[in-house]
C-alpha cells in the first residue's frame, strides 16, 4: 500500500498556521487582566481587580476595561469599594510611546465612575493613596492627555468635620478647549446643609506652569462663598489669582470652614485675594464690613507642628477700619454682637439683642471657650482710625493680639480720648476647671474732658483726667473675673466742668435734680477731682473720692458690687456759699446697675456742720494719694490747693 508523504515545507508551515488560527480563534484579551492588576495595584498601593479586558489594536489602539474596582484598606467595608467604574476606555498612541519611551495616553473616559470616600475618628481614612511619583525633573511613565468623566458620582464622610457630601461629577466639552470638569454638591457640612457648584478647568491640566481656571458658588447653612479666577498650581493652591467672596449672619459659623475660632460677630461681607505662600493660605487685600465696622488688610493661616504628632492652627494678620461701632466688637468679651438696629441682621440675632437689653445683668457672661484658644496661635495687629455709636467717648482704637498656648494678650490696648488715651496691657492665663485668670495694667492718660462731654453732647469745658486701674481675677467670663477680681483704681483731675464729668466718668445718668440737690449748679468750673477706688472679691469700694468745685465740696461714699451687679453710693456736699435748695442728707444712688435709683437717702438728715467734719476727714489719705496721680505737664496744683486750704467752713 502507497504512502501519502506531505512535503516538509508544509508541515513547517501548517503546523503554526493551525495553531495561530487556533489561537485567533479561541483569543481573550481577559488573560492579561492578571498582570495589569498586579501592575496597577502596585502603582497606587492598593487592590485593583478587573473584570474585562478589550483592546483594538491599532497605531492608536483603544483599551477598554470593564467593571474597574479599586478596594477599601483593611479595616474599612469589603463590599463597598473605595472606587469603580463601568468601563475605563484609554487611547493608546503605540509609536509616540515607542518615541518617548513612555506609555503615551492621548484620552482616557471614565464611565459611571463611583467614589465612597471616607474618614473615622481615629485619623484614618480610605482616599489616601500610595502612589510613586516620578522624580524631580524626570518624565512621567504614564503621560494623559484627556480625560473625560460621564455620569460621576462621589460620596464623602467626614466625621471630624460632621461633613456627609454627595457630588455629581461631570466634564463639559468646550469648542476648542479641553473637556472641563464641574460638579455640583449637596449634603451637609459643618452639621449645616451645603450646596453649590464648582467649574475647574481640564482635569489632566492639574500641573504648574499652566493656568487653570476656577469658578465655585457655595452655600453652607447661611453662610455663602464664592470664589474665582485662576491657579498655576492647584493642587498646591500656587500663583493663584483667587477672588473670595465671603457673607454670612456670623463669621463664627466660618471657624468649620477655616479651622480659626473667631468670636460671634454680626453680619458681614468680606472679599479678598486667596492664595498660598509657603505652605500658609494669605487672604489679602481685604476689604469689607463686619455690622456698620468697615475691615481691610491681610491674614494668612497655617498649621504647626509641634512634638511630633500635635499641630496647631497658625494665625497672623494685620487688619484696620476707618471706623468701628465697638458694638460689633461685643463677641470678643461675651457679648451680643452689633445694634438691633444694625442693618442686615437676622430677626434670630434682633431677638437675642432685645433679650439681652432687657436681661437683669448687664456685665458679659458668656464662657470663654478655651479649647479652641488653646488649639490656634495667634498674632493680630489691629487698629481703627475713629470708633462710632451713640454716646461713645472714644476717638480711635489699637491693639496687639496674641494667643499662644491658651494665653491671651492684649499687649496694648489703646483707646485714644480727644488728645490722651487710656492704654493697658491685659493678660488671660488658663486656670483650673475652664476657667481664666486676668490680669490688667490701664493708665489713663490726659484724657480730654472735652471730648467725653461731646459724647453727650455738651461741647463745654477742659481738662485732663490722669489715674491707673490695676486688676486680677479668676473665672470663666469677663462677669465671672470681675465678679471675683482684686485690684485699684486711682483717678485724678483738675480743671474741667463737673456737669460732663459726672454724668460721663460715673457712667449714670445723673438728673438735674440731683446737682441741685446737691447745692451744685449745671455748669461749674471743677478745681481738682480725686478718687481712689479698691477692687475686693468683686466688690469695688469706694475708698476716697472727692470733687472741689467753685461752689462745692462733694464726697462720695460706699461700694459697687460687680458680682451681684449692685450699688450702694452716697454723695454728701458742703457748699462754699448760702445756697437755696439744698438737701441736709446724702444723695443715694442705689439698686442694679441695668435700673439705678437716685434720691435723697430717707432717715438720715444730718446736720451741715456734721457734714463738713466728715468731709474734712476725707481729706487726709487724699495728701497721700497726690503723688501718685500725675495730672499733666504744665497744670495748676489745684488738688494740692484743696488739700492745704482744708474743707471751707459751712456759710451762716
Amino acid at each position: 500500500m502507497a504512502r501519502l508523504h506531505l512535503p516538509r515545507w508544509l508541515a513547517w508551515v501548517g503546523v503554526p498556521l493551525v495553531l495561530l488560527l487556533l489561537l485567533v480563534a479561541f483569543w481573550s484579551w481577559d488573560w492579561f487582566i492578571p498582570l495589569a492588576e498586579r501592575r496597577a495595584s502596585a502603582a497606587i498601593g492598593r487592590t485593583v481587580t478587573i473584570g474585562h479586558l478589550h483592546l483594538q489594536p491599532g497605531r492608536i489602539s483603544v483599551l477598554t476595561a470593564e467593571d474597574v474596582r479599586i478596594a477599601n484598606p483593611d479595616g474599612f467595608a469589603a463590599d463597598a469599594p473605595f472606587a469603580q467604574a463601568a468601563r475605563l476606555v484609554a487611547q493608546v498612541d503605540l509609536m509616540e510611546s515607542w518615541r518617548r519611551s513612555a506609555l503615551v495616553v492621548p484620552e482616557v473616559v471614565l464611565q459611571q465612575p463611583v467614589v465612597e470616600a471616607a474618614s473615622r475618628d481615629d485619623g484614618r481614612d480610605n482616599y489616601t493613596l500610595d502612589v510613586a511619583l516620578p522624580e524631580p525633573g524626570q518624565p512621567a511613565a504614564l503621560q494623559i492627555g484627556i480625560l473625560r468623566i460621564v455620569e460621576g458620582r462621589a460620596h464623602i464622610v467626614l466625621p471630624h468635620l460632621q461633613a456627609d457630601l454627595r457630588l455629581a461629577v461631570a466634564t463639559r466639552d468646550e469648542a476648542g478647549a479641553a473637556p472641563r470638569l464641574a460638579a455640583t454638591i449637596s449634603g451637609t457640612y459643618a452639621d449645616q446643609p451645603i450646596t453649590g457648584e464648582a467649574i475647574g478647568g481640564a482635569v489632566l491640566a492639574l500641573q504648574a506652569d499652566r493656568p487653570w481656571p476656577i469658578a465655585v458658588q457655595l452655600a453652607n447653612g447661611p453662610t455663602e462663598l464664592s470664589l474665582e479666577g485662576t491657579l498655576r498650581d492647584p493642587l498646591a493652591l500656587g500663583g493663584a489669582e483667587l477672588r473670595l467672596v465671603l457673607r454670612g449672619p456670623d463669621m463664627a459659623l466660618l471657624e468649620k470652614l477655616t479651622g480659626v475660632p473667631i468670636p460671634r460677630t454680626a453680619n458681614y461681607e468680606v472679599a479678598g485675594r486667596l492664595d498660598q505662600v509657603e505652605g500658609r493660605f494669605r487672604f489679602r487685600e481685604i476689604a469689607g464690613r463686619v455690622g456698620q465696622t468697615d475691615i481691610a488688610g491681610t491674614v494668612t493661616v497655617g498649621t504647626l507642628t509641634v512634638g511630633t504628632i500635635e499641630s496647631r492652627v497658625d494665625v497672623v494678620g494685620e487688619l484696620h477700619s476707618r471706623r468701628v461701632d465697638l458694638a460689633d466688637l461685643g463677641g470678643f468679651i461675651g457679648e451680643e454682637p452689633g445694634r438691633v438696629a444694625t442693618p442686615g441682621q437676622t430677626p434670630e440675632q434682633r431677638r437675642a439683642l432685645a433679650r439681652n437689653e432687657a436681661q437683669a445683668r448687664v456685665l458679659p457672661d458668656e464662657p470663654i471657650n478655651l479649647p479652641k484658644l488653646q488649639s490656634t496661635d495667634i498674632r493680630i495687629s489691629y487698629r481703627a482710625d475713629s470708633v462710632i455709636g451713640r454716646n461713645v467717648p472714644f476717638d480711635s482704637l489699637r491693639t496687639e493680639l496674641e494667643v499662644k498656648d491658651g494665653v491671651v494678650h492684649l499687649r496694648p490696648l489703646t483707646l485714644g480720648v480727644g488728645r490722651g488715651q487710656i492704654a493697658g496691657n491685659v493678660t488671660l492665663t488658663p486656670a483650673e476647671e475652664g476657667r481664666m485668670r486676668a490680669e490688667a495694667d490701664v493708665q489713663f492718660q490726659r484724657l480730654d474732658l472735652s471730648r467725653l462731654m461731646q459724647a453727650t453732647r455738651t461741647f463745654e469745658g477742659a481738662g485732663t483726667i490722669n489715674g491707673r486701674a490695676r486688676l486680677t481675677g479668676t473665672g470663666n467670663s469677663f462677669a465671672t473675673i470681675l465678679g471675683a477680681g482684686n485690684g485699684t483704681l486711682t483717678l485724678g483731675m483738675s480743671g474741667g466742668n463737673l456737669s460732663a464729668l459726672l454724668v460721663d466718668l460715673s457712667g449714670l445718668r445723673l438728673a438735674n435734680a440731683l446737682l441741685s440737690s446737691l447745692g451744685v449748679p449745671g455748669r461749674t468750673a471743677v478745681q481738682c477731682f480725686v478718687g481712689d477706688l479698691v477692687l475686693q472679691r468683686g466688690v469695688l469700694n469706694l475708698r476716697t473720692v472727692l470733687l472741689d468745685t467753685e461752689d462745692v465740696l462733694v464726697a462720695a461714699t460706699g461700694s459697687v458690687n460687680l458680682a451681684r451687679e449692685r450699688l450702694d453710693i452716697r454723695l454728701r456736699s458742703s457748699s462754699k456759699s448760702f445756697t437755696i435748695g439744698t438737701l441736709p442728707t446724702s444723695i443715694l444712688i442705689a439698686g442694679s446697675f441695668r435700673n439705678p435709683s437716685v434720691g435723697p437717702e430717707l432717715g438720715e438728715l444730718v446736720a451741715r456742720g456734721g457734714a463738713v467734719a466728715g468731709l474734712a476727714a476725707l481729706l487726709a489719705p487724699v495728701a497721700g494719694l497726690l503723688p501718685t496721680i500725675q495730672f499733666g505737664t504744665g497744670e495748676d496744683n489745684r488738688c494740692e490747693a484743696m488739700v492745704r486750704r482744708g474743707v471751707p467752713q459751712p456759710a451762716r
